[in-house]
């Protein structure tokens, strides 16, 4: 009988393991999603700020800072 029931706990035992191994996973993944984002805007505010700054100071060449798409 108890081995019967060390088994039971063991197995509870594993899959809240499983259980937290893939919370552990999801929160990794949203984690590296996020600082994915937030270097892909950084970027482009970094981009956006540069042209800004060209116009600003009223050049006429400022379309070279533009990517061409």
């Amino acid at each position: 009988m108890r081995k019967f029931l060390g088994d039971d706990r063991e197995r509870r035992g594993a899959e809240w393991d499983a259980e937290r191994q893939t919370k552990a996973l999801a929160a990794f993944a949203l984690i590296l999603a996020l600082a994915l984002l937030g270097c892909y805007l950084v970027s482009h505010l970094r981009a956006v700020g540069q042209i800004e700054d060209c116009l600003l100071a009223q050049r006429s060449n400022c379309d070279s800072l533009v990517d061409p798409p």
